[in-house]
């Protein structure tokens, strides 16, 4: 029973995140088809992470309170009618708000599958189960970016969307079946709306104050007052948590130092590493004039980093400290966006490239699946739907805000007429200036991406330090 619930969760996972990155590189069509704006391609990617994010938190505090069932089956739902409508979409200002709505059903989706596999699973295997699951989520986001190439260049990019919904409803189908109508649940706490409200608004405006910065500049007004807003509703967020008799985030989960640097690793790992494809797609086309699949083929190596190593980290998360595992895979990161900052150029060999997003891809690998095996091992079973929403919450963070600041940096110093060719992919049609300043700025975001991802290698190391022989923590840290 349990692995079969793993083969539906897994249908569901995979379309969530080939949706999340497979429009990297159908992009520049997409917006040639729509005649889009810049600004409106930057929502397309942006509107789908922004409700996946803000909305995580809140549902895993629900699922917790009314049961996983009911809301991971409204959530897949919720996921395939939209998807229906992105790929009938006909104007840039629909198909974002059917992201937006795609995204609803893509955080009900992601709050609930890893509780319930912890759920079923018994806790020898859990690190297996886990592993599978991690890597199927990181194959199908890292896969997209391909799979979105082949199926533009050969159907058009609507099919990224509409070649989805088959899958879909079988995922539904099968989770009807399986998907246990019982399970752990709190009893008499009520929903914190207020905090609910607060977490939502905290988070979009960051994303966008992030996104405005690259065009209008950062010491904007509007860029300011966003930030600065953002600032205050994040704060009246933390304070409201601390008095809330049933607060959306349980803050006992955070005075556990492991649990905390666990999260804190979660977020500069996907920070660091998601944009890096949809920079080095945007560059290929871009730049080097290169057709939709053919830069979809071009980024395969970080998906086969990425399976190889996920499949052989989940083995060793049973005998490994998981803290050398997770700083281990943040190095590889690092080492692949140094690596391709350094050989950026308009006529970069594509060696480099390759070897780049192959350290990128096996550093993910590497670092999901021990950092998710200790934190679901650690929590209590009534907490798990928000401790992963809390980190799935963290993870979407990080994709959401590395995204924004690629696009930010990459095209933050061009004019109007280079952001749209960027996006189009017909900057190498351009004067050799425009390229230079693309270039330039893709050059600066892989660099931050590389400082980024040291860092969380230094926080898996230090922060899941046990303190003393004998606390929980050194139990946890080497048993998982």
């Amino acid at each position: 029973m349990a692995w079969n619930i793993l083969f539906a969760t897994s249908l569901s996972v995979v379309l969530v995140f080939i949706n999340s990155s497979g429009l990297a590189i159908a992009l520049p069509n997409l917006s040639r088809d729509l005649d889009s704006t810049a600004s409106q391609t930057t929502w397309v990617l942006l509107s789908y992470m922004l409700s996946t994010t803000t909305l995580i938190l809140v549902f895993g505090r629900v699922t917790d309170i009314v049961g996983r069932r009911r809301l991971y089956i409204l959530g897949i739902v919720l996921f395939m009618l939209a998807t229906l409508a992105c790929g009938l979409a006909t104007d840039a200002t629909f198909l974002i708000v059917m992201r937006f709505v795609q995204g609803i059903g893509a955080a009900a989706i992601i709050t609930n599958t890893t509780a319930l596999l912890t759920d079923v699973f018994p806790k020898h295997i859990l690190s297996s189960a886990l592993g599978i699951n991690a890597s199927i989520a990181a194959v199908g986001q890292v896969l997209g970016p391909l799979l979105g190439g082949v199926v533009t260049e050969l159907f058009g990019w609507r099919w990224i969307f509409l070649a989805g919904i088959p899958i879909s409803l079988l995922g539904l189908i099968w989770s009807l079946k399986l998907i246990p109508h019982q399970g752990p649940q709190v009893r008499g706490e009520r929903m914190d709306y207020p905090g609910s409200v607060l977490s939502v608004l905290s988070i979009a405006l960051l994303v966008m104050g992030v996104s405005w910065g690259g065009s209008l500049g950062w010491g904007s007004p509007l860029v300011v007052g966003t930030l600065v807003a953002a600032v205050v509703a994040l704060t009246a967020f933390i304070v409201l948590q601390r008095h809330k008799t049933h607060p959306l985030i349980d803050i006992a989960l955070f005075k556990d130092r492991v649990v905390s640097s666990l999260y804190i690793a979660a977020f500069f790992n996907s920070i660091s590493n998601y944009a890096i494809v949809l920079l080095a797609s945007l560059y290929l086309q871009g730049v080097q004039g290169l057709s939709a699949i053919d830069a979809g083929l071009m980024i395969l190596p970080s998906p086969i980093g990425t399976m190889v190593a996920a499949a052989i980290a989940g083995r060793l998360a049973r005998t490994v400290n998981p803290r050398w595992l997770t700083a281990s895979g943040m190095v590889l990161i690092s080492a692949g966006a140094l690596l391709f900052a350094a050989n950026l150029g308009v006529h970069t060999p594509y060696i480099f490239l390759a070897i780049a997003l192959f350290l990128v891809g096996i550093g993910v690998g590497v670092f999901m699946t021990p950092n998710t095996t200790a934190l679901m091992g650690r929590v209590p079973s009534t907490r798990r739907g928000i401790a992963n929403a809390i980190r799935s919450t963290l993870q979407n963070a990080g994709y959401l805000f590395s995204t924004a600041l690629a696009l930010a940096i990459a095209t933050g110093g061009l004019t109007a007429t280079q952001q749209l060719a960027a996006y189009k992919g017909t900057l190498f049609g351009m004067k050799p200036q425009d390229l230079a300043a693309f270039v330039g700025g893709v050059h600066s975001a892989l660099v931050l991406f590389g400082v980024l991802a040291l860092v969380g290698a230094i926080v898996s190391i230090v922060g899941t330090r046990p303190s003393s022989p004998g606390r929980a923590d050194s139990v946890v840290m080497t048993d998982l």
